[in-house]
């Protein structure tokens, strides 16, 4: 009898309006499968989880357990072997098999390992390398002074470098320093404002060099085993070409001129955004060319701008385009909103996403988010957790302590997969626009930077924490991400383990003061028995015995002393 007994609340399973979607996965990651099944009486009942290939054959079959007595909640991990999508289903059966009940097959998506994994790093290039000159003019960067830069970005082990766009800028409207309306000559506008006479989203911005100079760029960066990631941002300038020969794209006002971007209460004179209404057909078209231009010169990640400003089903059709012939492409939602378009963004197919952990500093914060993103909505939503961006400074960073910026960047390092910084946040940049603004002062949006890289900087600290990532494969996992008791509000304690590959997280979320606590471990969670176990600090290099309740003082305070620990269980 197929439905003998009752499989339900199956996960994960994903659905996409009324489609099954594949859950999200990389190759080898452990997906943790769970079902509740019951049988009526006292008899047993044995259940398995079954793995299905992409040939649709039977890869793996694996024991379910019941992981909390009589709740007939049962749980199994599958992994994967290799990209493509793939299928599970679960069978349960009585001891000798003449009874059993199967259900139908739930889709995984095994993608290349960047949809997961990343350290990303954000610059200007035309900062990199730009020149100050006695009278106060700036020479601008360009993709050959970016290329001097690249040892810089490698040196800290970041593997992706992420450039804003890149195309020509437009003039009208054009704003000036710390976004006036009323711009110099000199001024280099906002990137985000694409296209001029010199072309749009297919184009160069000539300041920066010529396309043979971008791909010399991309060769040199992939030499350092740097990715580019290029910026999609699907608006223009008044002065695009596509403002000229696509105005149907575009919303027209009543007096006949196209309508700017608005996000109240910011407005957006130099940009036109798009019009999905008029020509769906065209623009999905366009795009796909455009996304493929850039893939042909090397681009394998983009970075989209304000993807929940456009219909989600517009990137469910072109992601799904584009993967289809690009499966190693890479998209990552730069969406700052509600929780449901983050989530239907991922569902359309964004391989990362954007998250709250820029404004989540307390320990319940932390602890509650990072749970929902590691475990609750994997399945279909992968956070990267950026330290800051050019639009936003957080108003913790805004002190300037250096151990902020330590602590931020240990936690968006060792809690997600995929972490980010931009430029300049290694020399604790901090200064905000106004008192109780989250924007820098002299924004890099509406400027050019000359920085003095000759200062006290972080880069030593953020070289170390992305080695540990690369040598420690638990810190390259989403899901296995577990939190652990403390005693103290300001101090907070998590654990990442991957086979053999245990690794104890351990922060002081004060950034000034010393804090102290005792840190109560859950070995069934670390997999342990309970007993005292050996640790190495690798950032310290120390090494200590640790107990089940284990005292903790840490003080960023002290010279050398770090904000936290990071530690490496003997096995």
């Amino acid at each position: 009898m197929e439905n003998r007994f009752p499989i339900f609340d199956v996960s994960p399973v994903v659905h996409y309006g009324d489609e099954l979607i594949p859950a999200k996965a990389i190759s080898d990651e452990a997906i943790n499968v769970r079902a509740t099944v019951i049988r009526e009486g006292h008899d047993g009942l044995v259940v398995e989880a079954v793995l299905v290939s992409p040939k649709g054959v039977e890869s793996n079959r694996m024991a379910m357990r019941e992981y909390w007595p009589g709740t007939d909640r049962y749980e199994a991990e599958l992994r994967p072997t290799s990209i493509g999508v793939w299928h599970f289903y679960i069978e349960a059966f009585s001891p000798d098999r003449t009874l059993s009940s199967r259900t139908s097959l739930f889709p995984i998506y095994a993608e290349p390992d960047r949809a997961l994994i990343g350290a990303w790093y954000e610059f200007f290039p035309r900062s990199e390398g730009a020149i100050l000159k006695s009278d106060g003019s700036i020479v601008s960067g360009t993709f050959k002074t970016a290329e001097k830069s690249l040892k810089r970005v490698a040196d800290m082990k970041f593997d992706v470098l992420y450039l804003p766009p890149i195309h020509p800028i437009g003039y009208s409207f054009r704003k000036g320093r710390n976004n006036t309306l009323t711009p110099t000559p000199t001024d280099p506008g906002v990137p985000w404002a694409i296209g001029n006479a010199d072309g749009g989203h297919d184009s160069i911005n000539p300041e920066l060099g010529s396309m043979k100079d971008f791909e010399h760029f991309v060769k040199e960066a992939t030499k350092l085993k740097i990715e580019i990631a290029m910026d999609f941002a699907l608006q223009c300038s008044p002065d695009h070409p596509w403002a000229k020969t696509n105005r149907e794209w575009f919303t027209i006002r009543e007096d006949g001129t196209i309508a700017y971007a608005e996000n109240p209460p910011k407005k957006y004179q130099d940009i036109y955004p798009i019009n999905f209404d008029k020509d769906y057909e065209g623009i999905l078209k366009e795009s796909y060319r455009v996304l493929s231009l850039w893939i042909s010169k090397g681009v394998k990640i983009f970075r989209v701008d304000n993807p929940h400003t456009k219909p989600v089903q517009f990137w469910h059709e072109l992601i799904n385009r584009i993967n289809r012939e690009y499966p190693e492409v890479v998209f990552l939602s730069e969406a700052f909103t509600r929780p449901a378009m983050m989530h239907a963004l991922g569902k359309a197919g964004f391989q990362q996403s954007y998250t709250y952990f820029t404004w989540r500093t307390t320990k319940h914060e932390l602890t509650t988010y990072s749970t929902e993103v590691a475990q609750e909505t994997s399945a279909f939503f992968r956070p990267n957790y950026w330290v800051n961006t050019p639009d936003i400074l957080p108003f913790h960073l805004q002190s300037g302590a250096p151990s902020i910026f330590a602590m931020r960047a240990l936690l968006a390092a060792t809690l997600t997969p995929s972490w980010g910084m931009y430029a300049g946040y290694e020399l604790y940049e901090h200064v905000p626009i106004r008192e109780g603004a989250e924007e820098y002062l002299d924004s890099e949006k509406y400027e050019i930077k000359v920085r003095d890289w000759s200062k006290p900087t972080l880069a030593p600290f953020v070289t170390l924490l992305n080695t540990i990532r690369r040598d420690n494969k638990a810190l390259q996992r989403l899901r296995n991400l577990r939190f652990h008791a403390t005693d103290s509000e300001k101090i907070i304690a998590y654990s990442k383990r991957e086979g053999e590959n245990l690794i104890l997280v351990i922060v002081n979320l004060d950034p000034i003061h010393a804090q102290e606590t005792i840190v109560h471990w859950n070995f069934f969670e670390l997999g342990l028995e309970e007993r005292s176990f050996n640790v190495q600090d690798l950032i310290t290099g120390h090494s200590y015995e640790y107990t089940p309740h284990t005292w903790i003082r840490i003080d960023p305070a002290s010279p050398g002393t770090p904000v936290g620990h990071i530690l490496k269980v003997t096995l």
